[in-house]
């Protein structure tokens, strides 16, 4: 799973850390544009020497190249990293992104609530942490399994410490 409690909830604290799945490793990125570069090439072997074959390399390159840049982009983008931390006290969301942005909620932990969208929202089973008068979403990039499993997962963990707070005066 794509979410891992780095720190195990407790009434103390706990830390979970979530990222978007990786399709693609890095050896499969170095395979992947030499096996392209060398089937590009394959064609333009009976037309070594020719004034044509001169005329197709720099598109091939460019093609090449333009691949290069869009799985780099691409990589780019999944490189978020949400990260949720419980403390006694507070529960705070910190959303990182691949080009260095960072995002922040921060409530207290004994009013935050966890809510499950099941039809209401960009993906099914959409999940969401209410408090401090914000509405924030968690896991959006999980499958939709995931995020059942991930509700699941943060109303354990944030009920330890509402079913252990002492009542208001």
């Amino acid at each position: 799973m794509p979410y891992d409690w780095t720190r195990p909830p407790s009434d103390a604290d706990g830390e979970l850390h979530l990222w978007p799945h990786q399709s693609l490793k890095p050896e499969g990125y170095v395979r992947f544009l030499g096996v392209t570069a060398a089937l590009i090439t394959v064609p333009l072997l009976p037309l070594m020497g020719t004034p044509l074959f001169w005329g197709l390399i720099p598109f091939l390159t460019l093609a090449v190249f333009g691949m290069k840049y869009a799985l780099d982009q691409n990589r780019r983008n999944a490189q978020v990293l949400e990260v949720l931390r419980l403390g006694p006290e507070n529960a705070e969301l910190i959303r990182s992104d691949g080009r260095g942005a960072a995002q922040s909620w921060c409530c207290n932990r004994h009013w935050t609530q966890v809510a499950l969208h099941p039809d209401r929202g960009p993906v099914p089973n959409y999940v969401t942490l209410r408090g401090a008068g914000r509405e924030v979403e968690i896991g959006a990039f999980l499958s939709e399994d995931e995020r059942k499993a991930l509700y699941d997962d943060l109303r354990v963990a944030i009920r330890q410490t509402s079913a252990t707070a002492p009542a208001p005066d």
